[in-house]
């Protein structure tokens, strides 16, 4: 593919995913009006996340790492009966697999509950809650990570609008849940965790049927000791650790917040879910057109070509992630007041959000770069090396939240939970800083020229736009002053002004939209 192919591809794949981050605030803006940020959002937060953190092992995190590289070589050598071979054994070991977890998952319910929020153990009734929420999400795990290996299979095929839009029917389901069922239900709550699960039956019937076009749709076969299925495996169990590395920091991070005071970890949801926004739209677009792009470099031995595709990745994830992370940190505040605070999310909810995303935003460029230096190691079937990182990484994570937080905790500072998005914020830019140090080390990535210019005109961009936001936030229209539809307007229109400036300054120092386009 070229670089122009690349471009293309990751619009796609950004522009469909701008429609599931639209809705998905749609569907958190919902869930914060009606919920707020107490303790029943606590306990589906928890309940939410086993299943989403599991579905980054087997679906698009682990997996897919190990998957795509593997699918992309058996494609480069045309033989379609090896290729069906291989997607039928895969997809019938990993049904079994997903089978037995979600079932075990399901009866250990209430036990796994208490490990992930040991300080809701004074809660009774809220620990019993979220692991009857628990057990009614944990089916999803399957459901979505048979959607995610469908979505791999057409990644492999550059058809990324499908995979990419499928999302947004989760976000739907949930809105229709909570605005549907939610008021006939004891526990309204409730109507999240079962909007959830039918929202992973619903993605599913409608991405596997799409496989039937390239004559991939899967006969599932269990065979454990298929030559496919061991090589698929073998890859796979290093980034147990190294592809939900981000995941196993939230874990850490909600075991902590437990502890702290009711909320603690709503706000940390709610600031997560604004960070996803530029991670998702830009991140996660790049990562998962350039996995199978720089596998078939690696499989033609194109060491120069796989060089240079992975140089235009890096570069364009700071051209896009340090403006996306200055431009959340400017506007925090208003950003969260505009989106959230109506209804059962207050002032005080919405201050001690802006403050947790405060926290996380100077690690926008590392999460977004580990997006795009995970999937180098991964196409070229190294998946240790990334492991080695991210046992390193989790260890820093857990000894910055024990120095941050435990001093906040023991003397009941106001906004502690900021101090887990500062820990996991620290240990984002750690896992960044050794991949690239490892990838250097082994001359997979040599720099082109211009870098220094590159990050020179990025740098002086950013900084005009950041002080033409503040200029806006504290000018002559005080946007608390503001309310409703002259809120969102005031919001939209600074966001506009800002990307505007960004865009000006870089024009005006010789940059051009080519350079997007331009890879191996």
């Amino acid at each position: 593919m070229s670089g122009r192919g690349l471009f293309r591809s990751a619009g796609i794949f950004s522009a469909m995913t701008l429609i599931s981050r639209i809705t998905g605030f749609a569907r958190d803006m919902i869930q914060a009006h009606l919920f707020g940020a107490g303790g029943l959002v606590d306990a589906y937060t928890v309940a939410y996340q086993v299943p989403n953190y599991l579905r980054r092992i087997f679906a698009e995190g682990s997996f897919a790492s190990a998957f795509v590289p593997v699918l992309s070589e058996l494609r480069q050598k045309g033989d379609a009966a090896a290729l069906k071979d291989f997607v039928d054994h895969v997809a019938g070991a990993l049904c079994a697999v997903l089978l037995l977890i979600t079932g075990l998952g399901m009866l250990a319910a209430p036990w796994v509950a208490t490990a992930l929020a040991p300080g809701f153990a004074d809660e009774p009734g809220k620990l019993a809650l979220t692991g009857e929420m628990l057990r009614i999400v944990f089916p999803y795990l399957f459901f979505i990570s048979m959607t995610a290996f469908a979505g791999g299979v057409l990644n492999s095929f550059q058809r990324f609008a499908l995979p990419a839009v499928t999302p947004v029917l989760h976000n739907l389901t949930v809105i229709a849940a909570m605005l549907l069922l939610a008021s006939h239900l004891d526990q309204p709550i409730m109507a999240l965790a079962w909007g959830v699960l039918v929202a992973g039956m619903v993605q599913m019937a409608l991405l596997w049927p799409a496989l039937r076009r390239f004559g991939l749709f899967p006969r599932l076969r269990l065979d454990f000791a298929h030559a496919g299925v061991r090589r698929v495996g073998r890859l796979m169990l290093p980034t147990l650790f190294s592809a939900s590395v981000a995941q196993l920091n939230l874990v850490v991070g909600t075991i902590a917040a437990s502890l702290l005071v009711e909320g603690s970890r709503s706000y940390l949801y709610y600031s997560d879910r604004l960070m996803e926004l530029p991670l998702g739209l830009f991140g996660v677009a790049l990562g998962t057109v350039i996995l199978p792009h720089l596998s078939r470099r690696h499989a033609d031995v194109d060491a120069t070509g796989f060089s240079r595709s992975l140089d235009w990745g890096l570069r364009t994830v700071l051209l896009l992630a340090v403006p996306a992370a200055a431009g959340l940190l400017a506007l925090a505040e208003p950003l969260v007041a505009t989106l959230y605070q109506r209804g059962a999310f207050d002032a005080h909810a919405s201050s001690m959000t802006a403050l947790s995303l405060s926290a996380l935003c100077p690690a926008i460029p590392a999460f977004m770069l580990t997006k795009v230096l995970a999937p180098a190691f991964y196409a070229r079937q190294d998946t240790k090396t990334p492991m080695r990182a991210a046992i390193i990484t989790i260890l820093v994570n857990i000894s910055l939240m024990a120095v941050i937080v435990t001093p906040l905790w023991h003397f009941d500072i106001v906004g502690a939970h900021a101090g887990i998005a500062l820990a996991t914020a620290l240990a984002g830019m750690t896992n960044a800083t050794l991949l690239w140090c490892y990838l250097r080390k082994q001359g997979a990535w040599q720099p082109e020229a211009g870098w220094a210019w590159a990050l020179m005109r990025i740098a002086l961009a950013v900084g005009a736009m950041v002080l033409v936001l503040l200029a806006l936030r504290h000018g002559p229209w005080d946007w608390r002053a503001l309310h409703g539809t002259a809120r969102v307007f005031w919001l939209l229109g600074s966001i506009a002004i800002g990307a505007a400036t960004y865009g000006a300054v870089l024009l005006a120092m010789g940059w051009r939209i080519r350079e997007l386009r331009h890879a191996a």
